[in-house]
């Protein structure tokens, strides 16, 4: 794809590598920042993609490799959407065309992609785990270059990231944490004496003298050493902000004007020549979509954008009249909620990417945001089970695995109904492996005595909507994959379905496909074309994978040669517990053919959904090649090559 709309960029021309802008002036250094953010714009109008968080660390990003000796100092972005601007000054300026695209660069950092990305990310708070390793390797090796980890506040809220600083505070691995500032407003006003005494606290001076203090009150009896300590900690606490990153052991400076060279750079370089020990936080705050009026009025929606005019903001948008998946989900969502004052809402973060928004402005009293804490949005929500309450706890299928441990200790050994609502399950198309939901059916689907639904198209969708309401009994999960559905006319209300009971599509004689989720349509496609050939196909939508419904895979088993199971999921999930009970039935004994259909063993990159889930094997053409294989006919048994 060739970009158009060419800026003035004489600047960023000049740069192909960090290095090259080391030795850059400060007003040079301010012109790149204006033509890298302008840069950043242009590129994301063509591809789509992070572009609020990208045009928030512009300066930022700009300030840190001016000062710090990338890549030899680790530079870590957490989570990564917000590395754009990252990979334009690292060498990837001429493939940015490609970002997201079949072949092309991550939307998200990514090991193999760079020198420049030490640690490949996607999903949130990982950085300072992961720059505290690297600072602890590179003590045990000798080295004395810098780790930094750029985390925001909003991956800030996860436990994991205070577990990290927890155990770094103690510890006098030299490790650099910047606390990008740009939605929680936890800064005070950020101005001149901000800058200045940021640029105090963090010089050499200021550390010697501390360091001469802290030795002389250790000649102190220790509770008057302690209350030394903890007065100075306080002192600057309560100029600064930053006595609870003080408490946790960090050596606190901010906040500072993130959008602010003549702020960030003399800091910067003060931390950089700065040798003594122990980790030190770097409070800057920055506002998302900085420099692009469109995005600074609308941050939501240029979270994660599609393609959008350069000059309006205006996005370009696909001409269709079939709802997403997740505009269903809060649709019927609503519905129940109407006639049930009892439901509650529980995300992660996710109030838009989930559909809860809606939801949120009707009834802001029943949805609950709890931030980047998965593990805390299970077990709240199962608390609000065992009071009486219906919650359903709506995260992405990839971003629930971090709460694993409260979905199978707090809800499902309690029995509690808590109603786990799985968008973007599949394959997710230019997100990426990061991001794609293939391995819930195989965590859920092992935990006792769960439900676990998927809709075959947006009408079933609706109607287990209303059957996970229903279940009052014990957990529930129902994962549903991005983007559009399939076009069936829809109902006015979701009814609710018999727990554990399929339904058959198509009747043959001679293969049976049982399709769980989203491949309906390509199995479909598939008996078309094996009827054809003289193989009268049976089509079934599962709609359960547990429990599933043992009566008629029974009855698919008995009636027919060949039985084809297809999921869009991980080994180990749907099919596996089919195979598992045809085995111990006794309904392989007779020469009954089984194949299950999964995604293979191997990671799906960035693609179209389609594209993917062809390199995957899980298309019509592959579905007729495993039954004629099947049936011996090799011969015809033409399915395309996997990517």
């Amino acid at each position: 794809m060739e970009l158009t709309d060419k800026i003035n960029t004489s600047i960023l021309d000049k740069v192909t590598e960090p290095i090259d802008i080391r030795g850059f002036s400060l007003e040079e250094l301010s012109q790149l920042a204006d033509e890298l953010r302008q840069e950043t714009v242009r590129i994301v109008s063509f591809t789509g993609g992070h572009l609020g968080a990208s045009l928030g660390v512009v300066e930022l990003t700009v300030a840190l490799h001016h000062i710090f000796n990338t890549p030899d100092d680790r530079l870590i972005w957490d989570v990564g959407h917000q590395a754009y601007p990252h990979k334009i000054l690292t060498g990837r300026r001429q493939r940015m065309s490609t970002l997201r695209q079949a072949g092309g660069l991550s939307g998200f950092t990514k090991r193999s992609e760079s020198v420049y990305d030490p640690f490949g990310a996607g999903h949130s708070s990982t950085s300072i785990s992961a720059a505290l390793g690297m600072a602890v390797g590179r003590d045990l090796d000798g080295r004395n270059n810098h780790v930094i980890a750029v985390i925001g506040d909003g991956a800030m809220s996860a436990g994991m990231a205070f577990e990290a600083m927890n155990n770094a505070g103690p510890m006098d691995a030299r490790l650099i944490v910047v606390l990008n500032d740009n939605d929680m407003s936890i800064a005070p006003p950020v101005g001149a004496l901000s800058a200045y005494l940021s640029r105090l606290i963090s010089s050499k001076s200021y550390r010697s003298i501390r360091h001469f203090a802290k030795e002389m009150s250790k000649k102190f009896p220790r509770g008057l050493e302690e209350a030394a300590r903890k007065a100075e900690e306080y002192a600057r606490g309560m100029v600064t902000g930053g006595t609870l990153f003080e408490e946790l052991g960090f050596f606190y400076i901010g906040p500072i004007d993130g959008h602010n060279l003549n702020h960030l750079l003399p800091v910067m370089k003060n931390i950089r020549d700065d040798k003594e020990p122990g980790p030190i936080l770097l409070h800057v705050v920055t506002r998302k979509g900085h420099g692009y009026k469109p995005a600074e009025e609308a941050e939501d929606k240029f979270h994660g954008v599609g393609k959008f005019d350069l000059v309006t903001g205006e996005r370009v948008k696909s001409e269709s009249t079939v709802p997403t998946y997740t505009k269903v989900f809060a649709k019927a969502f609503l519905q129940e909620a109407d006639e049930d004052d009892r439901i509650i809402a529980v995300t992660a973060a996710m109030p838009a990417g989930t559909g809860l928004d809606k939801f949120a402005e009707k009834y802001p009293d029943r949805c609950f945001d709890v931030g980047i804490a998965e593990q805390h949005a299970v077990t709240f929500s199962a608390g609000l089970a065992c009071e009486g309450f219906k919650p359903f706890v709506a995260i992405y299928s990839t971003f629930l695995q971090r709460g694993y441990d409260q979905v199978a200790h707090d809800v499902v050994l309690q029995n509690l109904p808590v109603r786990f609502i799985l968008d973007r399950a599949g394959l997710v198309g230019n997100d990426g492996a990061t991001h794609a939901g293939v391995y819930d059916l195989v965590y859920l689907c092992c935990l006792p005595g769960i439900v676990v639904m998927a809709p075959s198209d947006e009408a079933e969708l609706m109607h287990m909507v209303a059957t996970a309401a229903a279940i009052d009994d014990r957990p529930s999960a129902l994962r549903y994959p991005r983007g559009e559905g399939v076009g069936v006319e829809m109902p006015a209300r979701g009814e609710v379905l018999r727990i554990g009971k399929g339904r058959v599509i198509r009747e043959g004689t001679a293969i049976a496909i049982l399709s769980l989720g989203g491949r309906l349509q390509e199995a479909l496609k598939a008996a078309d074309e094996l009827t054809a050939k003289g193989f009268p196909t049976t089509v079934a939508d599962a709609r359960f994978a547990k429990p599933f419904d043992e009566d008629l895979v029974r009855r698919l088993a008995r009636e027919h040669e060949v039985l084809i199971t297809i999921e869009e999921g991980a080994s180990g999930g749907f099919s596996a517990h089919v195979m598992r009970f045809l085995a111990t039935e006794g309904l392989l004994d007779n020469g009954l053919k089984f194949r299950p259909m999964t995604l293979p063993d191997r990671v799906i990159h960035h693609d179209k959904p389609e594209a993917q889930y062809a390199a995957a094997g899980l298309t019509a053409p592959h579905i007729v090649a495993m039954a004629l294989t099947a049936h011996g006919r090799e011969d015809e048994a033409a399915a395309p090559a996997l990517a």
